[in-house]
């Protein structure tokens, strides 16, 4: 019997470098994932420097870390340093020591890193160019940093990450270096608010565990759940214990979009807006990993997109939800899915409440409203209210023979809704529909015949106003309609 035999089969170091470049990173989960490098070193401060306008750009993020001596840069270089399977402490944010590697690889040819503990600086470098001439998995190491750009800005213990020759950044603009940074510059953008919501839980608070810096300036946290908001609803945390973790959940309901001014809407929705912005924000010791699915569990409606579900997991449970390298996906284990099926049941009916209160009093007919909700064969018809005081005062000052011809125009009006149009412009984000603005001025003469309608059914001014002002167009001439009001009662 022949005995087994063993064969070479080191990987060639040109290939699978340049494969390591293609794990799905873009710049935002790049950066990213060098941050929570530096999260995992203790880090107080980062801040995340770029040149995007001279001949050979360069982006770096710093910070004030521990720090590592030769051996630990040396091994930190390594693609692959650390087991997946290894324990880990609870603050890791790493899992398998190709994040360093493989981010900065998916956005440069070129990555230095500068560590700087115990009065000891190093300094390494991958350059792929070099790799790809020799084929050996030899990381430079550097005793000169003069030559290297953002060395003068390593604190007295912290690390830098330097990206170089940004080749997947300026892709078609090499020979045009407006271009170039305009594209550089664009793609950065892009990635602050990606920073300021991966890490929002590390920002906030009067006493941040981490303060994070673009180019010298501040970035603020963006709170997924509006926890500040009075009219934000909060739920008791609900915790899962699992043979290798525990699973803690938190249900929100965020504000209606009339509450909030549009700017905080607008920053709250993200650049996707509300609709897919709900769902679940899985985070992965406090560091967000997936920000708004509902993972196959519901769908994604306009009357849910105020659902939104915190679910905390440890590092510990990384196999059995199965976190990818760029930290950026997950999937649900089967008896995490059945508890959190419930959750989004609960929540979204309360979400769905949000929105019904309000379309409630829109259309209660003791509040005078200008449409008509009316259920008929089961389908949900709007007509204009011909009962309302300023229309019905309106059409008894006309002519007889003009009345018949003033509801048949109604009739069209209300026959004539867009439907259609309203259902997708509603879809696309109800906070974006409004009605036309009207100054009081082209109100007047309707408020008053609807006032002088209602004095004479003996309703009192404060009465009036209260079911005049209900609702839009009036709500917002309040006070021009009581003095109104208050005049043609004197004038009795």
């Amino acid at each position: 019997m022949r005995g087994k035999r063993q064969a070479d089969a080191t990987p060639h170091a040109a290939s699978l470098i340049e494969g390591m470049r293609d794990f799905g990173y873009t710049l935002e989960t790049a950066m990213a994932d060098i941050i929570d490098n530096s999260i995992t070193a203790g880090a107080s401060k980062v801040e995340i420097l770029a040149e995007t306008t001279g001949d050979a750009p360069w982006i770096a993020v710093v910070d004030d870390g521990s720090g590592m001596d030769e051996a630990e840069l040396i091994e930190a270089m390594r693609p692959g340093s650390r087991n997946p399977l290894e324990e880990r402490e609870g603050h890791d944010l790493g899992r398998f020591g190709l994040g360093l590697k493989s981010a900065s690889f998916s956005q440069c040819r070129q990555l230095s890193v500068i560590s700087r503990k115990v009065g000891l600086t190093s300094a390494a470098t991958w350059d792929l160019d070099r790799v790809a001439e020799t084929n050996v998995w030899a990381v430079e190491l550097e005793d000169d940093l003069s030559s290297i750009p953002a060395a003068d800005h390593l604190p007295e213990t912290g690390t830098i990450v330097l990206w170089r020759k940004l080749d997947r950044l300026s892709a078609g603009y090499r020979h045009d270096a407006t271009k170039r940074a305009a594209e550089i510059n664009k793609a950065l953008t892009g990635a602050e608010r990606h920073l300021r919501l991966c890490f929002h839980r590390y920002m906030e608070g009067t006493r941040p565990e981490v303060r994070l810096f673009l180019n010298g300036r501040r970035l603020l946290p963006v709170d997924p759940f509006a926890q500040d908001h009075k009219a934000t609803q909060v739920d008791p945390v609900e915790v899962l214990p699992l043979t290798t973790g525990t699973v803690e959940t938190q249900c929100f309901t965020l504000p209606h979009h009339k509450m909030m001014s549009r700017s905080a809407w607008d920053d709250l929705g993200g650049p996707e807006g509300h609709l897919r912005s709900q769902g679940f924000y899985i985070y992965r010791e406090r560091r967000l990993i997936i920000a708004g699915s509902w993972l196959g569990l519901a769908r994604q409606t306009e009357l849910t997109k105020l659902s939104r579900v915190r679910v905390d997991i440890p590092n510990t449970m990384d196999a059995d939800w199965k976190i990818d390298v760029r930290k950026a996906n997950a999937q649900m284990p089967p008896i995490v899915r059945e508890r959190l099926r419930k959750i989004v049941e609960r929540l979204q009916g309360t979400s769905k409440r949000t929105y019904k209160r309000r379309g409630q009093k829109l259309v209660d007919d003791r509040k005078l409203p200008f449409w008509n909700r009316v259920l008929q064969d089961g389908k949900i018809i709007y007509r204009p209210n011909v009962d309302h005081p300023s229309i019905s005062g309106f059409e008894e000052s006309l002519p007889e023979e003009f009345r018949n011809g003033f509801r048949t125009c109604l009739k069209l009006i209300g026959s004539g809704l867009p439907i259609e149009s309203l259902h997708a412009d509603m879809l696309g984000g109800a906070e974006d529909v409004f009605a036309e603005e009207a100054d009081f001025v082209s109100l007047s003469e309707g408020a008053e015949t609807a006032i002088r309608a209602l004095r004479g059914m003996g309703m009192a001014v404060s009465d009036i106003v209260a079911n005049l002002c209900t609702n839009e167009p009036l709500r917002s001439h309040k006070d021009e309609v009581r003095r109104l009001a208050e005049a043609i009662e004197q004038g009795e």
